[in-house]
This record gives structure tokens, sequence and C-alpha cells, in this order.
């Protein structure tokens, strides 16, 4: 079992900066591809990034690349996510996910684990 509790989130104006944690449970990190998701209200669960067990590979939603980055610890169990230019559009509730594969996806039905989330709020 894994479990995760992310943090970072808050209320930033547009073109700010906010870097976003995940830390996990359990002594097997390494070997779980993690991911971040954001929903918005009313709207349905979007994937936003994504890493793979040992960092190797990445993936990112078309409306992030180049301006927010996934990375992750695996001697802390921690993931983040670094998000610059921050626009309005992005407000979300983000959440953390855990899959028990080292390759990443980006289908949150492949996820096995879920953080509570936390809430990033973009005002313009």
């Amino acid at each position: 079992q894994v479990q995760l509790v992310e943090s970072g989130g808050g209320l930033v104006q547009a073109g700010d900066s906010l870097r976003l944690s995940c830390a996990a449970s359990g002594r097997t990190f390494s070997m779980y591809a993690v991911g971040w998701f954001r929903q918005a209200p009313g709207k349905e669960r979007d994937f936003v990034t994504a890493i793979s067990g040992g960092g190797d590979a990445t993936f990112y939603a078309d409306s992030v690349k180049g301006r927010f980055t996934i990375s992750r610890d695996n001697a802390k169990n921690t993931m983040y996510l670094q998000m610059n230019n921050l626009k309005p559009g992005d407000t979300a509730a983000y959440y953390c996910a855990a899959t028990r594969s080292y390759h990443a996806s980006t289908y949150y039905q492949n996820y096995d684990y879920w953080g509570q989330g936390t809430q990033v709020t973009v005002s313009s």
C-alpha cells in the first residue's frame, strides 16, 4: 500500500511560479511510476505529467509543455511539480498518483494510489 500526500498549492497571480510536492510512504517508491492530474470544477480529471519509476522517462500534456517540470527524488520518496508562468487556465485541484508499474501512463485509470489533492488558483 502506498499513501500519497500533496503540498504546495496556493493562490498566485498569472505569470507566477509554484512547486508542488508529493510525499509517498512505502519502501518501493522507485518501482512506481507517478504522475500529476488536475481537475477543475465541473470538468473531468485531466492528465498533466508523469515520470517513470527511475525518472528516465517523462510525459507532459501539451498545455503545460515548456512551463511545468516533473521530477522525483527516490531517496526521499518524493515527487515534485515545478510550475512556471502559471495561467488562469491552470486553476484546478492537483492530484498526485502512483501506479504499480515502472512505466508511466497518461491515463488516470491506470493509477492505483491517489493523494487527497491540493488546490492551485491562478488569478489574472
